[in-house]
């Protein structure tokens, strides 16, 4: 059982992050996006300070179930996707998604995907 969890944005990196990681983490993809404002709504909440009303995007539900189950297991938990505004979106949405406001989390960043680099961003 892995117990570190390794979330990162693509399928690829994962396969390759899993390589340098070895058994004691879980690499697992987000596969991009998983929460948008919904297109068939205001998206807004404009009598409760204008909060946003995010949604799941349709066909991520059995992936944020799957990435639950492996939160459940991990005992620490890093989002690793790409330190841009997109990357950061997306582990904002992950740790709501997740819920892991009360769990022990670390947002992490690497600019390439070498052995060295991954290493020293677990840290």
């Amino acid at each position: 059982m892995a117990k570190n969890l390794v979330i990162v944005e693509s399928p690829a990196k994962a396969k390759t992050i899993k390589k340098f990681l070895g058994a004691n983490y879980e690499v697992i993809a987000s596969n991009g996006h998983v929460r948008d404002l919904p297109k068939s709504t205001m998206g807004i909440d404009i009598a409760n300070d204008y909060e946003p009303k995010y949604i799941t995007i349709r066909g991520k539900g059995d992936l944020l179930a799957e990435l639950r189950k492996a939160v459940k297991k991990a005992d620490k938990i890093y989002l690793a996707t790409d330190p841009d505004r997109e990357g950061e979106a997306i582990s904002y949405h992950l740790s709501v998604a997740l819920k892991l406001e009360n769990k022990k989390y670390k947002r992490i960043t690497f600019n390439e995907i070498t052995k060295n680099d991954i290493k020293s961003s677990l840290k």
